[in-house]
């Protein structure tokens, strides 16, 4: 069995779906220590040419919380902006009329927690990108240590003989204790691709919308050969 493990980000970039391609099991981290970063915002392309963030505002001081216990800040009108935003960039994209009827119907439900949001729009990108791998929440395992103990207990828990890592793994992973445990770590290789864009200069590593919405069913194809 081949395992990559990794945070459930928001709108996460192509590269994090193509890692998922590598893999027969994907662990998303519910449980580990929520991160301000990619968790709740990611990068879209504005009509201008210029990329833009796209987020979720979260409650104050849950900087230390389990990604699953963090709280949406729904005093704020996130839903509307959210989608009023993936309009103003990509409505008039080729492919964006696919996808617009599930955005919608994200935005219009109440929602307490970040976790859950993203975890829906990640599982319904495997969808679209037709991606076959299991999906397992990393409390549902009841795993302990930290950094790469951790990613190690996940795997020898599954019966992983790989654990797929992105390029970034390479500066913090404790590669011997995976040769110890009997576990070969692979790195993953990815170089975000020149693809249509509404914009004369190409602009990578944006979130997986900016793919779908220019290539729309090309997008598998494209992003896994």
């Amino acid at each position: 069995m081949i395992v990559t493990i990794h945070q459930p980000n928001y709108l996460p970039y192509s590269g994090f779906f193509h890692k998922l391609s590598l893999a027969d099991t994907f662990v998303i981290l519910d449980d580990t220590q929520f991160q301000f970063d990619y968790t709740n915002r990611n990068k879209i392309l504005k009509p201008d040419g210029n990329w833009t963030r796209i987020n979720i505002p979260i409650k104050k001081h849950q900087k230390f919380f389990p990604i699953k216990e963090v709280e949406i800040d729904n005093d704020k009108n996130w839903r509307y902006e959210n989608m009023n935003l993936l309009l103003t960039c990509y409505e008039n994209s080729k492919y964006f009329h696919m996808y617009r009827n599930f955005f919608e119907e994200i935005f219009s439900l109440e929602w307490k927690y970040l976790f859950d949001i993203n975890f829906e729009i990640i599982k319904k990108c495997i969808e679209w990108l037709d991606i076959k791998i299991n999906l397992v929440k990393e409390s549902e395992l009841n795993i302990s240590g930290e950094s790469s103990e951790k990613l190690v207990n996940i795997c020898k828990n599954l019966g992983a003989k790989t654990y797929v890592s992105g390029p970034g793994g390479k500066k913090y992973l404790d590669q011997n204790l995976f040769y110890d445990n009997d576990i070969q770590l692979v790195y993953q290789n990815f170089v975000s691709k020149i693809y249509p864009q509404n914009t004369d200069v190409f602009v990578p590593d944006l979130s997986i919308m900016d793919l779908l919405s220019n290539l729309g069913p090309d997008s598998k194809s494209f992003l896994f050969k």
